[in-house]
């Protein structure tokens, strides 16, 4: 039997991002390989190419690839999704035998990217968070609520965020973006 290749559709395919010039546009974030990682940051493999962050709320980024602090021994790696049964092999295997845990969530999340003028704004019609520069600056994430769903959100400039959110709610977190988005004037 020949080996069948399931490639995942996004979820917003025949679909469209709610885009305001004024306010900001949602897209895609595009595949990615997403895991968790529980352990000590001293027992994470260089093979990664990017260092945990060990301040918590920050993340670091180097290329496509990137680590995003979400507890004291948690951390959400994100890569290329055509990069993830490399990527989840070469950690496992230099994991292996190490009071550590690596668990491949890219099945279960998806990401958006919220960019423009007043993305911050935008998200804030759902975000209790205060995502003021000054407060909320870039390289900094956390998880917190986009209304009633939990989501990771992380400043990736400082007009533009990055949301990780469960897959089955990622058209619920969109259709509330769009409808914030006109409410802003």
């Amino acid at each position: 039997m020949a080996d069948a290749v399931v490639r995942r559709q996004s979820v917003f395919a025949g679909g469209s991002l709610p885009s305001k010039a004024d306010v900001a546009a949602v897209t895609d974030a595009g595949a990615a390989a997403r895991f968790i990682y529980r352990g000590a940051a001293e027992l994470f493999p260089a093979t990664f190419g990017v260092a945990l962050p060990t301040t918590p709320m920050r993340a670091h980024a180097e290329g496509s690839r990137a680590a995003l602090w979400l507890g004291p021994d948690e951390w959400l790696l994100l890569a290329p999704g055509v990069e993830g049964s490399a990527v989840g092999a070469a950690l496992a295997e230099a994991l292996h035998g190490q009071a550590a845990s690596l668990v491949d969530v890219g099945h279960r999340q998806v990401g958006l990217v919220v960019a423009g003028p007043r993305a911050a704004d935008l998200i804030n019609a759902g975000c209790p968070l205060d995502l003021d520069l000054s407060a909320f600056p870039e390289g900094m994430c956390t998880r917190t609520v986009l209304a009633k769903v939990e989501i990771v959100l992380w400043r990736t400039a400082a007009d533009a965020f990055r949301i990780e959110v469960a897959r089955s709610l990622a058209p619920y977190v969109v259709e509330l973006l769009r409808e914030a988005m006109f409410g802003i004037g």
